[in-house]
């Protein structure tokens, strides 16, 4: 273990970003309305130097593996862990949220939200992932959501005089304070039967035999109605259709690409190493969930006219793979769910971002209908919205094939074979909605002749990118599902050798 005094080193990227998040908030009080570039630059910055610090924690922990240590370093009381996992988690992070700000800028200060809050609630959300991903404790992993989710929460209800967002924000608060509540009584239930906080604490104790049997079991089911809310999993699905569309574009982004890092994350460490002598009985529960993803997910968004709401429902049936993988109950489910996060949140980030570089004063692109004609009128556009839902629905070549293919060898492995037929026959069933936007962009006339307007260049350019990730990936997966895999395992390693200590 570190010791006490290294604690800071550890944790070095999340007290960067805290100590930067404030100076922002506070650089910005000097700053003019007229010259907000400067706090998103600054902001811009943070994120580089918060990335770097990551970098080089993750090069740490794999230099301590290669030489047969422990990669796993704790702090703070064995509250905090920075392991490979974390780092990976850590890195698609802050590359979503700059994502986030890049696409979001012009959009931002078209309809009047480029503003101090933007920047700085975004890098405490920022930060709230983080944690979650660090956390070994119930209360640092608690505190790390909420930190979260109330940056989000308040983002949300940034255009004050959009009733739409407004709406949107007060729903997501209401639920989400709903299902933080069952979290929390869920993890109390959980802290009753065991007399600890610590997740390998609290294994530990489970496997031994020396926890309340039926507390267990009850806390357990709360802990994972919390998680499914969080994951936006069927029965628990219901804000996110509305969020998505009443929350900015830019927002929705957000919401629909970095934090789901951190809630992979946090089910890992939850289920997969404080829960996982109940393997079978969280497992249960993660069938349903997936199995009713898929299905609504993907029957719902066939119904949508607006995108937003489609690519919500879509999200919906893409949390259910990701729950898949951890049916596997060994760290090749893990992986393969962790592999299809991280292509995940590129592929949103893509699509969010195409939406707002359509966008324009007075007019937001938001509709199917907005498509149609968009290879006559912006072909580039055209073929990176093809990119885009060709990767999500999952067609060879893109990188969305293979995160699929990942976790359905998975379930192939361990003996579910049926849910792996469940799986390839709803994925074919999403495809139409996909493929409807592709239809409509090439095979109908444009309902206005004027091209699509040009936003900035470096999101342009930086999108664009993004897209051919997506190609590149789905060309050469095995670097990125390889570093991954070995990530988890390690991870799973520290956490077996923590739990027997």
């Amino acid at each position: 273990m570190i010791p006490t005094s290294l604690n800071a080193w550890v944790a070095t990227p999340e007290i960067f970003l805290l100590c930067s998040a404030c100076i922002v908030l506070l650089f910005d009080l000097f700053v003019s309305e007229s010259r907000k570039q400067v706090t998103y630059l600054l902001t811009l910055l943070v994120l580089a130097l918060t990335a770097v610090l990551t970098i080089q924690s993750l090069q740490q922990g794999l230099m301590l593996a290669a030489n047969g240590a422990s990669p796993a370093r704790y702090a703070f009381s064995n509250m905090y862990v920075a392991d490979p996992v974390a780092d990976f988690a850590k890195i698609g992070m802050v590359l979503g949220v700059a994502l986030v700000l890049i696409y979001g800028r012009g959009y931002a200060q078209e309809r009047g939200i480029f503003k101090g809050e933007l920047f700085t609630l975004t890098l405490f959300s920022l930060l709230g992932m983080m944690v979650m991903a660090s956390a070994t404790n119930f209360l640092t992993l608690y505190v790390g959501l909420e930190l979260l989710s109330l940056a989000i929460y308040a983002l949300v209800a940034m255009p004050r005089n959009n009733v739409r967002s407004t709406e949107a924000a007060m729903k997501y608060f209401v639920l989400g304070a709903l299902a933080s509540g069952m979290l929390l009584y869920g993890l109390s239930m959980l802290y009753g039967a065991t007399g600890s906080l610590d997740i390998y604490e609290v294994a530990s104790r489970i496997i031994r035999g020396e926890a309340n049997p039926m507390l267990v079991t009850f806390g357990t089911v709360f802990v994972v109605t919390g998680i499914g809310f969080k994951l936006g999993a069927v029965p628990f699905h219901m804000w996110v259709p509305d969020v998505y569309e009443g929350a900015p574009t830019l927002l929705a982004q957000l919401i629909g690409s970095a934090p789901k890092l951190a809630a992979f994350v946090f089910v890992l460490r939850l289920l997969g190493h404080g829960l996982a002598a109940l393997g079978p009985d969280w497992g249960a529960m993660l069938i349903i969930m997936a199995v009713l993803s898929l299905v609504i997910g993907n029957l719902a968004a066939i119904a949508q006219k607006n995108i937003k709401r489609m690519l919500a429902y879509s999200t919906i049936s893409h949390m259910g793979f990701v729950l898949l993988g951890f049916l596997v109950y060994n760290a090749v489910g893990y992986a393969a769910s962790f592999f299809y996060v991280m292509t995940y949140v590129i592929t949103a980030a893509a699509s969010f971002g195409l939406l707002m570089l359509m966008s324009r004063s007075g007019f937001e692109c938001e509709n199917i209908d907005d498509f149609k004609g968009l290879n006559k009128r912006n072909p580039w556009y055209a073929l990176m919205m093809l990119m885009v839902m060709f990767s999500m629905a999952g067609i060879p070549a893109f990188v969305g094939f293979f995160a699929k293919l990942s976790v359905l060898r998975a379930l192939v492995g361990s003996g579910f074979t049926w849910l792996a037929i469940v799986a390839v026959v709803f994925s074919l069933i999403g495809a139409f909605y996909y493929l409807r936007v592709v239809k409509v962009m090439y095979f109908d006339e444009p309902e206005a002749d004027a091209p699509v307007a040009v936003g900035n260049l470096d999101a342009q350019l930086i999108l664009s990118a993004n897209c051919l990730l997506l190609l590149a990936l789905g060309v050469f997966p095995n670097q990125l599902l390889t570093a991954l895999s070995y990530a988890v395992k390690l991870s799973m390693a520290s956490a077996a050798g923590m739990m027997l200590q």
